[in-house]
């Protein structure tokens, strides 16, 4: 049994835990890049004297040029400087030349970024090592600071944006706080005498400034829970399901810290008409328990729309689908928690597309499809292994474009479309069983090609399509009984072919078609009902439909 200890409770880091950060999305046009803008100040003018720049940085893409992390906004101008990251190398800047470049960034990874300079001796650090050195007393003069981007006063909100998180920046005037390898400090930063600004850590509010200033959130820039966790003692933790019996003290949640705490989901491949009638190989990767944009994690192993997913809290499986009329075969799969390309995994027993996957921590299921002509088969694979399709049993009624849903027992099948009409019924397996599906129930009414998602009580669908066109509509079951699905609420848009995934709280829908292709994220809180929320956008391409999703906490591991 995990031991609770009263100083957790009371303190020893737990107050002091890094826990907010804001996402900054970034580079999708000329003005559209995301930031924090300071009000103008006499604090920001560093002049010739000594200033320290350092925060956590969360890099989603090292192979673009001319991410600012923290600077003045005047950039090249005479007077201006940059803190930035370039093709994996960080760089201070100033009006017209680099001061100080070296060291290496690595992309999808929290490293503590640094800049200080004493007496005219500028140095770099990346988590707490030298990186470079060189000797410089510009006069610095603006008195306007920006993170996330830069020339953010010249008529647009900016440019040079950055691609991922920021945590714990803070700009320090008249002390070079680092002259030499230090130990990155592993809790959230405080305000000192010397600070002049010190932002980017609450997990619920982007525009939160620690000094008293005023700092604007532009674009998109969005607070986030998404946090570098770097083993500290930040509060309460639990390593088992501890509960306490007790009428009048405090009961934990059950599960573990490290449970609670994961949420990537990731969307592989799609189409989109723009470039012309593009097959996707790219994988997109969110945070779900926070709000932003999506980050680059690899490619496919070839291009692909209109497959089946299914995972486990570590590997996540892309199955089946389109390359352009031809349908395929292939199985790939990834690790969550390292972004890179996908791994060929084996093949189904068939080809087939249009079809929908659902998972519990040890199996991946396919259930139903086109291949072209719609099918009831049902195949399973052992996702901690590699290897062809297996085959479990049949649906009770053949069809394509049925979101699947699950709990860690049991998968349902929703809807569809069977070749000639929209259906609506529901059906049902045990995961870790063979056999034909069971009746569940039904849906309200007949349609298909929506998303589905799943806490491990709850299955949702949302979006598709029926007879008079694309829906908007959301619905849900219980998963453990039977019995028709009941109504939940409404996507903003109406939308056919979206992705879905979810972590144990909260469900994501992305992309999908009306005809136009859309690029946006939205969201719910999956216990509860009511319509969906922003969350974010596609960024690796700019609308898509038809991808493959899932996750390392949906409703068949949680």
């Amino acid at each position: 049994m995990g031991i609770l200890r009263s100083d957790r409770v009371s303190g020893l880091g737990g107050a002091n835990a890094i826990n907010g950060s804001v996402f900054f999305g970034n580079g999708n046009a000329g003005t559209s890049y995301d930031s924090l803008k300071t009000e103008t100040s006499s604090d920001f003018i560093m002049g010739t004297g000594d200033f320290t720049l350092e925060g956590w940085f969360y890099l989603g893409n090292v192979t673009k040029s001319w991410q600012a992390l923290i600077g003045d906004t005047l950039y090249g101008d005479t007077g201006g400087w940059t803190f930035y990251v370039s093709t994996n190398t960080l760089y201070f800047y100033k009006g017209g030349a680099s001061v100080v470049n070296g060291g290496t960034v690595t992309a999808n990874t929290w490293h503590h970024l640094a800049f200080s300079r004493a007496s005219g001796s500028n140095r770099l650090f990346i988590d707490g090592t030298v990186a470079a050195t060189a000797s410089d007393s510009t006069n610095y003069t603006h008195n306007v600071l920006s993170v996330g981007a830069n020339n953010v006063d010249k008529g647009m909100l900016g440019a040079y944006g950055f691609d991922g998180y920021a945590s714990n920046v803070r700009v320090t005037k008249g002390t070079a706080l680092y002259t030499a390898a230090f130990t990155p400090p592993i809790t959230r930063l405080e305000k000192r005498s010397d600070t002049v600004l010190l932002c980017c850590q609450s997990p619920g509010n982007a525009e939160q400034e620690a000094t008293g200033k005023i700092i604007k959130a532009r674009g998109k820039a969005t607070a986030s829970r998404f946090v570098p966790d770097k083993g500290e003692d930040y509060g309460t933790t639990f390593t088992d399901n501890t509960k306490f019996d007790t009428l009048s003290y405090m009961v934990p949640p059950g599960g573990t810290t490290t449970e609670s705490n994961r949420g990537r989901g990731t969307f592989s491949g799609g189409y989109t008409p723009s470039p012309t009638n593009t097959n996707l190989a790219s994988i997109d990767y969110v945070q779900i328990q926070s709000l932003g944009n999506s980050i680059d994690f690899g490619d496919l192993t070839q291009g692909r729309y209109g497959g089946g997913s299914g995972a486990s809290s570590t590997r996540g499986l892309q199955i089946g689908g389109r390359v352009s009329s031809t349908r395929v075969n292939t199985i790939d799969y990834i690790t969550f928690a390292t972004t890179s390309n996908a791994t060929d995994f084996g093949d189904l027993l068939a080809i087939n597309a249009y079809v929908h996957g659902a998972s519990s921590n040890t199996r991946a299921l396919n259930m139903g499809g086109g291949t072209p002509a719609v099918t009831d088969t049902i195949e399973y694979v052992t996702i901690a292994s590699t290897g062809n399709g297996t085959d479990f049993g049949n649906l009770t009624d053949a069809r394509g474009g049925a979101p699947a849903v699950a709990s860690p027992t049991r998968a349902c099948c929703m809807g569809g479309y069977d070749g000639s009409s929209w259906i609506n019924i529901i059906d049902y397996v045990t995961i870790a069983t063979t056999g034909n599906a069971t009746d569940f129930g039904d849906l309200s009414s007949a349609f298909g090609y929506g998303g589905g998602l799943s806490s491990n009580t709850r299955g949702i669908m949302g979006g598709g399509a029926r007879g008079s066109g694309e829906i908007n509509d959301i619905v849900y079951i219980t998963i453990a009984t039977t019995g028709n699905a009941s109504d939940f609420g409404d996507l903003y848009e109406a939308r056919e072919h979206t992705s879905s995934t979810s972590n144990s709280i909260r469900g994501i829908w992305g992309g999908g078609v009306t005809p136009t292709y859309y690029n946006n994220i939205q969201y719910v809180t999956i216990s509860t009902t009511g319509n969906a929320n922003d969350f974010g956008d596609f960024i690796v391409d700019a609308s898509k439909a038809y991808s493959m999703s899932t996750s390392d906490s949906h409703g068949g591991i949680s």
